[in-house]
């Protein structure tokens, strides 16, 4: 057995275990970047739902709290972590901050029907 017989092989699996370990970590920049976009767009609609809440609502500051603006400064201290932190965060942790965002919207959702229900209109 020549030493070409030993090492072609070897190479041959040293270059498919390379491929692998390189597409694993093209998916998990991908996954990342992926997840990443996603806590942006909900922190984004929940901004905009937001500001729309606190013109329907006419939200005044002074009056028992002003939910609509805490919520809004809720929202710009995520956005200073993911300016922050976000290129490090794992795709578990972006995920695990878009499901707050969601919930925070859909409680959002439900405070502004019981709004809507006691003036007696549907909301928009």
């Amino acid at each position: 057995m020549s030493l070409v017989d030993v090492l072609l092989p070897l190479l041959g699996v040293l270059l498919a275990a390379t491929i692998a370990i390189v597409a694993a970590a093209r998916r998990r920049v991908h996954r990342r970047r992926a997840a990443f976009a996603q806590v942006l767009d909900a922190a984004d609609a929940l901004e905009a739902r937001l500001r729309l809440a606190r013109a329907e609502t006419g939200t005044v500051a002074g009056t028992d709290g002003d939910p609509v603006r805490e919520a809004l400064q809720e929202m710009l201290r995520q956005r200073l972590w993911l300016q922050q932190h976000g290129a490090s965060a794992s795709p578990a942790t972006l995920d695990t901050m878009r499901a707050s965002i969601e919930a925070a919207r859909g409680r959002l959702e439900q405070q502004l029907q019981r709004i809507a229900d006691a003036r007696g209109h549907a909301l928009p």
